[in-house]
């Protein structure tokens, strides 16, 4: 690490703690060389995440798209904001750890309603709706069916 003062790549952290809710951490370090202090953060690097859509386009992987989905599903149910953010963190960090940089939209969309399933099924049927695209009302009160099984 270079200083921003001195351009000496010899220092000493004097403090270390964890920042942005464990996703990274602070660093505080002095200069050996000016004794200047200066504060780094590190972070995980996350791989890029690209979307095999149906039609066999991709896309890169947009976690503003996929809580736009949940929250749109979840819309005038008692799931607050953060929970939200939450299930979209879990799907995100899933897709990250067990895919290796391609995923397809049909495993996003199966993702999301397994978890909105044990969520809040008004919001997995809403989502389940879009997602497989219902033909008719038979096909609806199938899911629906499924649901009181």
């Amino acid at each position: 690490m270079k200083c921003p003062f001195c351009n000496c790549e010899e220092d000493k952290v004097v403090d270390s703690r964890a920042a942005f809710d464990g996703r990274s951490v602070r660093r505080r370090r002095e200069c050996l060389s000016c004794s200047k202090r200066y504060t780094t953060y590190e972070y995980v690097e996350k791989v890029s995440l690209s979307v095999v859509k149906n039609d066999g386009k991709r896309e890169e992987f947009d976690r503003q798209k996929l809580f736009k989905g949940i929250a749109l599903a979840c819309n005038k149910r008692p799931i607050p904001e953060e929970k939200i953010n939450s299930l979209v963190s879990e799907i995100e960090e899933e897709l990250q750890n067990f895919s290796k940089g391609e995923v397809t939209s049909q495993r996003i969309g199966e993702l999301v309603m397994d978890r909105l399933k044990a969520l809040d099924e008004v919001a997995y049927v809403r989502f389940a709706s879009v997602y497989r695209k219902f033909k008719d009302k038979n096909e609806f009160l199938e899911e629906l069916r499924g649901l009181l099984d």
